[in-house]
Formats: structure tokens, sequence, C-alpha cells
């Protein structure tokens, strides 16, 4: 049985709530925190707790800076002070204001390439990292292989869009938050976690998204911020805007969902295997968490090698109608495109003998061949039902024996293993028709048994050596 992750995006997504959520699934915590601390960075702890969001048990996973790397990411005033003045939609009750200095940035991830004056007196401390230093730091960790290269591709998602965003190279672009090191543990955090799950196969089918401005390092932006923007052009990743201030998408979730994604749809049934939440630190009018989902997904069948399609079935019965009449129609309805004609001896009402007469045919000849019974027979009423049937495929092939070319048809039967089941491979087989074993017999002087034998002997495939 497949197993698919499901991030269900409907309050965003950040870096901090997607390690919380694979923690919440299950995700190893010391595997996390010994592959964390490997890493060349110093200055934050790293707290791993229980929180309510909605009114719903969340993993918050925390990187706390000290005072020397703090960066007040976490400051809403920061992120929204400049629109105290404009009326904000009220927030849920217990999930706080919009804009209030009590909340906490759920991200940590707002990137932009180094220039620019600062534009809060709080960020006097940025590390202006670029992607080869943080790259140099990833690959002095102790991270696993898959760890490693998934670290890597979501910085290198990054720093593609910031490139794009500052007219730029990949080279030559440097971070400002995502540069920090709370950015860093965040992105190494969500690699470790997803490889520790060993899931490879991730189901995202939108992003949501808020609406408004937000304040990063060189300014007021719009939202969805450039980065978000251009990360969600260039991995066509979907975003549903609601109607909703704030920002709810950071540029290290976009590049996370662009790096692990590989379906947009949900398949059409599956299992819940496990849930996870993750908490954010935004306490937004939409409650900052995200939910995963590890899903059980039934395996697909394996292809009947049969074409499947559907026959009518016409039915009569007759005791008031001659042998030779009988068979004089049976030549006439196959000669009309019958499949397959048939009588069975049967006894009807008053204890009279009669016969059911049976015709397979395809709907293009139903009426002629219902037209025929009504002329050729003695019968006033026809039954008919629509079946379904399966079909091997088959050609009409010429075999050569020891006897002469022999007409045959060549069917593909399919293979089946020792449980019964369909393998989805075939086998040919052939079958002699009944005018070719006729005429060998004619011309030969043997009996039908004798030919018929021998011909099916010469056509049975040799049996396999033993390697």
């Amino acid at each position: 049985m497949d197993k698919l992750l499901y991030l269900e995006c409907k309050s965003g997504i950040s870096g901090d709530m997607t390690v919380g959520a694979l923690l919440d699934l299950g995700a190893d915590q010391q595997v996390l925190r010994k592959a964390l601390a490997s890493l060349p960075l110093s200055g934050y702890t790293v707290e791993i707790s229980r929180v309510k969001k909605a009114g719903l048990d969340c993993c918050d996973f925390l990187v706390r800076l000290d005072a020397e790397h703090e960066n007040h990411d976490h400051d809403m005033d920061y992120l929204y002070g400049f629109a105290k003045n404009q009326a904000a939609p009220e927030a849920p009750e217990g999930e706080g204001h919009q804009y209030g200095n009590h909340g906490h940035h759920h991200g940590h991830d707002h990137e932009h390439q180094e220039g620019g004056a600062e534009t809060h007196a709080h960020h006097h401390h940025h590390a202006h990292r670029g992607l080869r230093e943080v790259l140099d730091i990833l690959a002095q960790g102790e991270l696993t292989e898959g760890a490693h290269a998934l670290a890597v591709k979501i910085f290198t998602i990054l720093g593609e869009a910031e490139a794009k965003a500052h007219g730029t190279t990949l080279e030559e672009v440097h971070f400002h938050e995502v540069g920090a090191v709370d950015s860093i543990v965040d992105i190494a955090a969500a690699a470790v976690c997803l490889d520790n799950l060993g899931i490879r196969d991730v189901v995202i089918p939108v992003l949501h998204e808020g609406t408004g401005s937000v304040r990063c390092a060189h300014g007021i932006l719009p939202i969805p911020v450039p980065a978000v923007a251009n990360i969600a052009a260039a991995h066509h990743l979907p975003l549903h805007i609601m109607p909703f201030a704030g920002e709810y998408v950071t540029p290290t979730g976009a590049a996370i969902a662009a790096a692990i994604r590989t379906r947009s749809q949900l398949p059409e049934t599956f299992t819940v295997a496990r849930v996870g939440l993750g908490a954010g630190k935004r306490e937004q009018a939409m409650p900052s968490l995200l939910r995963a989902m590890v899903l059980e997904v039934p395996e697909e069948p394996v292809p009947a090698p049969w074409e499947e399609d559907t026959i009518w079935k016409l039915e009569t019965n007759l005791d008031d109608c001659t042998g030779e009449a009988l068979g004089h129609v049976m030549d006439q309805l196959l000669s009309a495109g019958a499949r397959d004609v048939q009588y069975a001896p049967v006894y009807m009402k008053k204890n009279r003998p009669g016969w059911l007469v049976t015709v397979l045919c395809k709907e293009a000849e139903r009426t002629g061949l219902e037209a025929l019974l009504f002329a050729e027979t003695t019968t006033i009423g026809i039954r008919r039902s629509r079946m379904e049937r399966s079909i091997l495929e088959r050609q009409s092939q010429m075999a050569e024996t020891s006897l002469g070319p022999v007409a045959v048809k060549a069917v593909q039967v399919p293979v089946v293993d020792i449980e019964g089941s369909v393998t989805g491979e075939t086998e040919t087989r052939l079958y002699p028709e009944y005018d070719a074993i006729a005429g060998l017999c004619r011309s030969t002087g043997r009996s039908y048994q004798a030919v018929w034998k021998q011909v099916l002997g010469e056509l049975a495939p040799a049996p396999k050596k033993e390697e």
C-alpha cells in the first residue's frame, strides 16, 4: 500500500509550521536535535512544546535566538505596525488581534538581496550570507544524504526566487533574514524530519495566502511578497487569496512546498494513517496551523489483460417449428452477423417438448437478427438482455505442421500467480480451427482424434529450460 504525505495549507505554510507538523506526525526528535547540533551554528536553542491553536493541540517548533543573534522577526509591530491606523479584521476569540505587539512571526524568513537601508531600529544584527556560505554550513553538518540534498534544494529554490526579484544571479544573491540562524535551522530541520519519515510522495493542492502588505528588510512589500510570487510562478504552485489581511505563506514555506510537492491532487480514495498539526507564531484572523496527514492509498489493481465490452443475448422458445426450419434460420442468423447461435431442448407448457433458441450479437446487428427470427420461425416474442463480457485478445494465423499448414487462433491467455492473482502478463495459446483439422483428415485419411492430437502436440510451446 502506497503512502503519501498531504499538507493542508488552509492557513498558509512556513518553516516552523512545517517542522512542527512533521514532528507531530512522528519524526524523531532525537534524530533532529543531533542533526541540528552538528551544524556549525551558535546563538540559538530549540524548543519543542505543545500549544493550542483554535482550541486544537499542536506541536510548536521554536528556534529561540540569544540577544546577539536576535533579529526581531517575531515582532508583529515591526511586520504590521505601519498599518495600526487601519481597521483590522477581528480575530477569533482567543486568537489575539491581527496587528499587535503580543504576536510572533511564524516564518522567520523574509529574505532579500543585500543592499538597501534598514527600516527598523531593532534590526541591528543581520547575517548577510550568500548561498555558497549557507551550503557550506549544511555540508559541514552530519545530515543524511537525503536530508542534505533536500535542504540544498530548498535553499536553491529560495536563491533563484531572490535573484529574480533583485535582478542578480544565483551566485551573487545574498540573503537577509533567510541567511539568519533561525531560518537556516528551520530549513535544515524540515529536511531532516521529511527524510526521517521516509515519505517521498507529497500532495499539496493549494497554498492559502492573505492580502495587504508586510514590512521586510527593504521596506513595505505587497502580499504575496516577491519571493513567494516568484516561487509560485517557477514551480506552478497554486495560490488561493483569502479575504484576510496578513502574510500566511512565507518564502521558506513556499520553497519547502515547491521542493517536496510531487502531486497536486488527492487520490480518489485513501485512509488517514496519522495526523500532525504544526503551530505558527502569528495570531491572525486565520489560526496559524499546518495540518499534515500520512495517507495510505490502496494499490492500483493490475490491469486485466483482456478487453471488456457488451453483447446482446436474444432468446425465444419454440414448440411448433420444424427442425428443417431451425437449421435454415441458424445459417441465416450467422450469415447476418450473429456471434453465436444455440439450440437447447426444453419442456414447455402443456408438456410440449420444444427448443430454446439463443442468439448472441452486437448492438448494430440486433434489430436485423430479431427481424430474421420473426420472419423465419414461428415465434411471436423475443426476449433480450444486454450483458457485459470479457474477451481475450486473439488473431487468426497459419501454423506449419508436419501434416501441412493449419489455420489457428492465437489467443493471449492471462498468467495467474500461485495465489490466483493476475500478474498482467500473458502467454500465447494456439487453437486449431475445425475446418483445418477436418481438411487434414480428408487429405491424410486419418481419424479426427489422431490428427487433432498430433497438431496440438506440434503447436504446444517447448518447455523452458532451467537456468
